[in-house]
């Protein structure tokens, strides 16, 4: 699907990029906030990269979707873990997107900015043969043809931006654990279509990140979360500035914690706080002693 913005020259391009909202579990202070900041700053296009809810109820999509279908601004949305049915097997394998219903038209939606397209790659499945339970990243190539199509298909020159939920780290650097499969040769084949960076979530902290692929290097850029389900940072959002052939990021936050405080130095295995040692933390270190309670 494609969401076209704008084919006007313009000058720098602003994007808020929001994650792990988790609806039923959010941050209300949080997402009023960031709710306000795009009334006011008016971004050329917001791009949330997964995890509206926390378990995928009715209820919570219903807000989920409420929330954003007033923000009226291009958005573009990708698909979680935790969008995707817990409690609904038969839903989740035979009908797992039917609670997006309503933004359906926003759903891993190409959007086109002047010179600039934003590409959706998923990386959720209803299931994993390799490893339960089904939370982290699985990039089919079913999934990767699809995006490197819809990149193929732009002008040369034109600046691109890849959405996915997970992280492409393929393999956790301290002990070699699996993260995303077939991460490692998405890197690559994204790399060598000198994607600007690709946009993720899924870890509640923020990053910006370079990973060295045989094909070159390509930034990965986390944003942290808006729910109370905390990592070691607050809840944040990040805008992304893109001018000519540089992107800035700012990871924005109540607190006013500034940027490098904010980001950790790779990728860790999930969005649990981090208990052990070596887990990658942030200069911020509010680690939680637990998660809070899902009800």
């Amino acid at each position: 699907m494609h969401g076209k913005v704008s084919s006007m020259p313009c000058g720098p391009i602003k994007l808020f990029h929001l994650s792990d909202i988790h609806f039923g579990l959010e941050d209300q202070r949080a997402i009023d906030w960031v709710r306000d900041c795009i009334a006011r700053e008016r971004p050329d296009a917001v791009a949330i990269t997964g995890d509206l809810t926390m378990r995928a109820r009715h209820r919570e999509f219903r807000a989920a979707c409420e929330w954003i279908t007033a923000l009226d601004v291009p958005v573009t949305v990708e698909v979680g873990n935790h969008d995707i049915p817990y409690f609904n097997l038969y839903q989740r394998f035979f009908a797992p997107y039917q609670r997006f219903k309503k933004i359906e038209k926003l759903v891993e939606t190409q959007l086109d900015l002047p010179d600039l397209a934003i590409v959706p790659l998923r990386t959720t499945t209803r299931a994993q043969y390799q490893r339960f339970p089904w939370s982290n990243g699985w990039v089919t190539e079913r999934a990767l043809d699809h995006c490197l199509e819809a990149i193929d298909a732009h002008p040369e020159g034109t600046r691109i931006l890849v959405t996915a939920h997970h992280p492409l780290t393929e393999r956790r650097e301290r002990d070699g654990k699996l993260l995303t499969i077939n991460g490692t040769s998405t890197m690559e084949a994204l790399a060598g279509r000198k994607v600007m960076a690709i946009l993720s979530g899924h870890i509640h902290d923020p990053f910006d990140l370079t990973a060295d692929t045989a094909a070159g290097p390509l930034r990965m850029v986390g944003a942290g979360t808006l729910s109370r389900r905390i990592r070691s940072t607050p809840p944040s959002f990040n805008e992304i500035t893109i001018d000519g052939d540089t992107l800035h990021v700012e990871a924005r936050n109540l607190e006013r914690v500034a940027t490098p405080a904010m980001q950790i130095p790779e990728v860790p295995e999930n969005a649990l706080p981090p208990r052990e040692p070596g887990e990658p933390i942030s200069a911020v270190g509010t680690v939680p002693p637990e998660d809070p309670p899902v009800h």
